[in-house]
């Protein structure tokens, strides 16, 4: 399934500043709550409420090939974790990559996310 990402540099900054955040060793995760999402929703096929995924790698973890590879493993990780548990919907969700998340296997970073989504309210 394709998530819709946050396009906007505004709504970045708005999560950093205002929403709810989880500092763990491989990424830190930023929630808000979307006040877009009802437009989102008349929007999708389905007709629900969707959240919205944006993933931020600096150029301090290395060339454009590491940080595709290691924002790819953590959308993988969100996947996974999307697909097997049941999470809130309507919001930002911000994931930002840290340094050692280069070594880091998708298992590693689902792990961690568990632990951030359960920390920041969002399994139902």
């Amino acid at each position: 399934m394709k998530y819709t990402a946050i396009g906007e540099n505004h709504l970045f900054l708005k999560v950093y500043s205002r929403g709810k955040k989880f500092i763990g060793h491989y990424v830190a995760v930023y929630v808000l709550i979307d006040y877009k999402a009802d437009k989102f929703m008349k929007t999708n096929p389905k007709k629900k409420r969707i959240n919205r995924i944006g993933i931020t790698a600096t150029k301090k973890l290395g060339g454009a090939v590491v940080r595709n590879r290691v924002k790819r493993i953590v959308r993988e990780a969100y996947r996974l974790y999307d697909k097997s548990h049941k999470l809130k919907t309507g919001f930002l969700i911000v994931l930002k990559v840290h340094d050692s998340a280069v070594t880091a296997k998708t298992g590693d970073v689902y792990g961690e996310l568990d632990t951030a989504m359960k920390k920041l309210g969002m399994v139902l």
